[in-house]
């Protein structure tokens, strides 16, 4: 598989960490979106206080690939996935001495590789709520575990015991309930597994991609994120060729899973993603004399309403390297590209499901502006076919 999805600082706190630093920033500018191709989603649902992005954004972009496929709408479960992922993840921790990124976050990838090893269920048949709350709240489980595994890596006996991953397995059961390994559903009886084959997806057919200069175009590396923790690979392609694979992908009724910064202030707590030229009101507010005698308070907000009136930037290759390389893109947050509008101007947005519940001025919905995701891209995932035929040949793809 070909698929690394980096996504770190998505907690859902998301709800909270992300929303509250820009609870200053006064409303933006009203934009009125028209519909030029929207392909079918699930509902929006919420991962609430736990860093699951990468879970949910890669579910909801296979549950959408169900439906492409003829299949009927789905609900799979977020948790099993989660569950499986950690106790791999753990795996490896020990293995490399505790030298492993341990956390909530991960990456996309491990919904393939679970798929591929362990299969999934349906999420009423593990709603991973084993801990007296109706959200998910993953600190305590998740810190609990990186305890239990650092004591573990310090090994005091000079070899471990073969209690630990069940011990390790315990934890993550008292908190997401087991993993099923025989379920019923609909009047059949189902492994994970062969559920899974029933639902017609293999994940061998999807494909990563991202766009940067320190590796060659055309060639895999992986992604130098903590939450890439499987090292998995990425094609490498030019910035254009990336965009049109985005566009081909959603005028041919595919969708893009989509890994992404929203640490920037054109990503609001309202639904939109924007990439203002900072560097023009930066330049208006050099005048001293505009400033004197104006208060602080009223001086940030008049230079964000100059912000919301900015021009977007034109994205170059050379930028999106130069952000990634002084690490003002990060890797934040994974969410689904399932369409395309346009705003009252004739500008282009891509439509993004997000998972902090029916939030913001469209309800879960986000629309991050052309320019936003040239820029603020860490990586994308579709369906080879979604490829051009032309940029398919490129990569090497069959």
């Amino acid at each position: 598989m070909k698929y690394i999805f980096a996504t770190l600082g998505c907690l859902a706190l998301a709800s909270t960490t992300l929303l509250n630093a820009q609870t200053q920033q006064p409303a933006q500018k009203e934009y009125t979106f028209t519909v030029v191709k929207e392909n079918p989603v699930t509902p929006v649902k919420n991962q609430a206080s736990s860093g699951t992005c990468w879970c949910y954004s890669s579910i909801s972009f296979i549950e959408s690939e169900i439906m492409r496929m003829g299949g009927p709408e789905t609900d799979l479960a977020e948790m099993f996935v989660v569950s499986k992922a950690y106790a791999d993840k753990a795996e490896k921790f020990v293995r490399l001495d505790g030298k492993l990124n341990f956390a909530q976050g991960s990456s996309a990838e491990d919904v393939f590789h679970v798929w591929q090893d362990y299969g999934i269920v349906p999420q009423q048949v593990m709603e991973g709520l084993n801990y007296g709350e109706k959200l998910n709240r993953h600190s305590e489980l998740c810190n609990g575990m990186k305890g239990f595994l650092d004591a573990v890596v310090k090994n005091p006996n000079k070899k471990l015991s073969t209690a630990w991953k069940r011990a390790l397995q315990g934890i993550l059961d008292a908190y997401l309930g087991p993993c099923p390994e025989v379920f019923e559903y609909n009047g059949k009886k189902y492994t994970p597994k062969s559920y899974a084959a029933s639902l017609g997806l293999k994940p061998e057919d999807y494909v990563s991609i991202t766009s940067f200069t320190h590796h060659p175009f055309y060639t895999q590396f992986a992604l130098e994120v903590e939450d890439n923790w499987r090292w998995d690979l990425s094609y490498n392609i030019p910035m254009e060729e990336m965009m049109q694979i985005i566009d081909n992908a959603i005028e041919k009724g595919y969708t893009v899973a989509w890994g992404t910064d929203v640490s920037e202030q054109g990503f609001t707590r309202s639904g939109l993603a924007l990439n203002p030229d900072l560097s023009a009101v930066e330049e208006a507010g050099s005048d001293q004399v505009r400033w004197v005698g104006v208060d602080p308070e009223e001086k940030a907000k008049q230079l964000a309403r100059m912000r919301d009136e900015a021009p977007e930037m034109t994205v170059t290759q050379e930028m999106r390297q130069e952000g990634y390389d002084n690490k003002t893109t990060t890797d934040d947050h994974g969410m689904h590209i399932y369409g395309i509008a346009k705003d009252q101007n004739g500008n282009k947005f891509y439509m993004v499901k997000n998972s902090w519940g029916e939030t913001g001025k469209y309800n879960g919905i986000w629309y991050a502006s052309d320019s936003f995701v040239r820029y603020k891209t860490l990586n994308i995932l579709v369906h080879k076919n979604a490829i051009p035929k032309e940029i398919r040949s490129k990569m090497g793809i069959k």
